[in-house]
């Protein structure tokens, strides 16, 4: 795919890997909307790169959003669930289950909500692609991390679900191991240092939407 002028929309796009996939977009020339629930992070944004508040919890947010992009720029053509957070690893009956509904509803209904909005203007429009942002924890047994591996397992199901009812139109999930990025917060795992840069995950991301045939399941691994 030719990215040059390509209308790229990142969820969570204002830091960590959705920050640096939009730097590399750029990079690329296409254009690109990033959304975040804080609109202080777009203070940060690189020169070109277009801010708007959303949440992904709610789906008539991520609605508004997409409209305002098709209102600025007539169209979508790559859409990115990307936001997510994690959880300090533990074991199973020990976890705050508050914080892990809220999780879930970051990591899987954010991602189910932008899917949903991205289906419906990419099948009024005729084209788009869409990419989910999973973990390779939806493969990946790891102890002590259940209920983040369980959310990724469900938004992989769900992934996996959408692109074979949207056979003509491409559905790509990603699968990046261990980053370097925010998501941990002062609770980073002891092998943090080992970890990649989101820089050369989001350039890894980005070549492969730019071959012919782009892999449909990513995997991403240092």
């Amino acid at each position: 795919m030719e990215l040059k002028d390509k209308i790229v929309v990142i969820t969570g796009g204002s830091k960590g890997l959705g920050k640096a996939m939009a730097s590399c977009f750029l990079k690329n020339g296409a254009k690109v909307e990033v959304c975040s629930r804080d609109e202080s992070e777009f203070l940060n944004l690189e020169n070109g790169i277009l801010g708007i508040k959303a949440d992904v919890t709610k789906e008539n947010e991520l609605q508004s959003l997409a409209e305002k992009v098709v209102a600025q720029f007539g169209k979508i053509d790559i859409w990115i669930n990307n936001a997510g957070i994690w959880l300090p690893r533990t074991i199973a009956e020990d976890f705050d289950m508050e914080k892990v509904r809220i999780m879930f509803d970051v990591n899987v209904f954010g991602t189910i909500n932008g899917a949903r909005v991205a289906l419906r203007f990419i099948k009024k429009q005729g084209f788009g692609s869409i990419i989910n942002i999973i973990s390779d924890s939806a493969f990946v047994a790891r102890p002590m991390s259940s209920m983040y591996a369980a959310s990724k397992w469900a938004v992989n199901g769900f992934t996996k679900s959408i692109r074979e009812a949207n056979k003509n139109i491409k559905i790509i999930s990603v699968y990046p191991g261990g980053m370097k990025t925010e998501i941990f917060g002062d609770k980073k795992p002891e092998n943090y240092d080992s970890f990649m840069e989101p820089e050369f995950v989001a350039n890894k991301i980005v070549e492969n939407l730019k071959k012919e045939t782009p892999e449909e399941e990513l995997i991403i691994r240092r």
